[in-house]
């Protein structure tokens, strides 16, 4: 038993200098004594076979596992939905099973981007270069993503080239990080003003997402004609439930009707909200408590709408779109496609004799041989989800793709990239 005892002894002090000797410089001398004595106490009480069960039950069984601690979150917040806690799938069941969840969704963003900005080209803990702000604000790793965290009365504007035209489209992620005690005035506020600075807009459209756990507040909506009120009412719809994961924010305006999804349901639909004189879009964290919540943003992209793309498609006898989304190097279909996609397949079913060539296109980032194989299966995929999601026949689509060869915009430019990476539809 003695001999026994010592041997235990060598392979607990072995183990606690290998692999614990973190933890046990966390414990301290006293809790370190008192690990030992509780080693030595169950190996006198235990037969041999049983104390080999004891060792490995204070080890975990699990030599050769690591403890991840969201490596790279320099935020140091979890929050369900984010690419840390859902890996990329590049199973094509698993694609057309997303865009199934999006079958609803009718958006469908413009074909000319204003802004695209996914913070790459800035460095941690800045203020992203490509937006203005009268506060502060920092950007911050979450999973494997840059976020802008936003501060409370704090306004923030990305630059824009040219004042918005009378129909856009805005998309953004949105992160928040709430509690039961977050009060119930905490909000995100979208405006649309007259101004790309600071002042008080007397032309303005105001949608409010509420950040508030233990009440359902809805959605505000509000706007103000030469500075006056004419619409101020709530929009009751709950989003409590999945307030704190990662949600995909898509807005498009219409001349002055205004609707917003939130993922793939439509929150708001209002048809006259917008007033005339709306040149800016802005973002307003308003009631959160700094440093307890928190609120992000990312991917945001702002398009010029353009004609209905069934339209295009059947007037002019081709279509491109950068609204058909993949996942990064991947040939895997966001589901926020589903409009672009619907709509498509719509003008496939109205015109039987109608054959579309689809042509992948992405911008240079990368080795030209892997842009090429990259943008030959997106159009494979996007063919793919015509057929089994709208059932088109794959005879009257044909693929092809393109690579970086045939750029329709500089590729120097985070803007540039974004209207290169892009689907192309040409009757045949």
């Amino acid at each position: 038993m003695k001999t026994l005892f010592v041997i235990l002894i060598i392979v607990f002090a072995f183990f606690t200098n290998t692999t614990n000797a973190q933890l046990l410089k966390r414990l301290g001398k006293s809790a370190e004594r008192a690990a030992k004595r509780t080693v030595e106490r169950r190996v006198e009480e235990e037969s041999s076979k049983k104390t080999d069960q004891v060792l490995d039950t204070i080890f975990d069984g699990k030599k050769g596992k690591k403890n991840k601690k969201n490596k790279g979150n320099d935020s140091g917040i979890t929050i369900p939905g984010t690419p840390q806690d859902n890996q990329t799938s590049t199973n094509q069941n698993n694609t057309n099973e997303n865009l199934n969840v999006y079958s609803n969704f009718d958006f469908v963003p413009g074909h000319n981007i204003l802004v695209s900005d996914d913070f790459s080209i800035d460095n941690l803990g800045d203020f992203p270069s490509k937006w203005n702000t009268n506060g502060t604000g920092e950007l911050v790793v979450i999973g494997t993503e840059k976020w802008l965290k936003m501060a409370g009365k704090s306004v923030y504007i990305p630059d824009l080239p040219t004042d918005l035209p009378d129909d856009f489209t805005v998309e953004f992620d949105m992160l928040t990080q709430v509690d039961q005690k977050t009060s119930s005035q905490a909000k995100l506020e979208i405006w649309l003003e007259d101004n790309n600075l600071f002042h008080t807009a007397k032309d303005m459209a105001r949608i409010e997402i509420s950040l508030c756990l233990f009440i359902n507040i809805g959605f505000t909506i509000e706007n103000k004609v030469s500075g006056k009120r004419v619409i101020r009412n709530t929009v009751e719809k709950d989003i409590r439930n999945i307030l704190l994961n990662k949600n995909h924010i898509s807005i498009a305006v219409n001349k002055t009707r205004f609707r917003m999804w939130v993922n793939e349901n439509k929150a708001i639909d209002v048809p006259r909200l917008i007033p005339d004189n709306i040149i800016s879009f802005k973002l307003h964290p308003r009631d959160i408590r700094d440093g307890i919540d928190h609120v992000f943003i990312n991917n945001i992209k702002i398009a010029q709408g353009g004609s209905d793309l069934r339209n295009q498609l059947l007037e002019h006898g081709k279509y491109s779109t950068t609204g058909i989304l993949f996942n990064s190097g991947s040939d895997n279909i966001k589901p926020e496609s589903y409009g672009v996609l619907q709509q498509l397949a719509e003008a496939l079913q109205n015109d039987i004799t109608l054959k579309l060539k689809i042509i992948g296109h992405t911008d240079t980032d990368g080795n030209k041989t892997h842009n090429l194989h990259l943008s030959k299966n997106r159009a494979i995929a996007v063919k793919t989800a015509l057929s089994t999601q709208f059932n088109i026949d794959e005879n009257r689509l044909q693929t092809e793709g393109k690579g970086d060869t045939q750029p329709v915009d500089n590729n120097d430019t985070t803007i540039g990239k974004a209207n290169n990476r892009r689907v192309e539809f040409i009757k045949i």
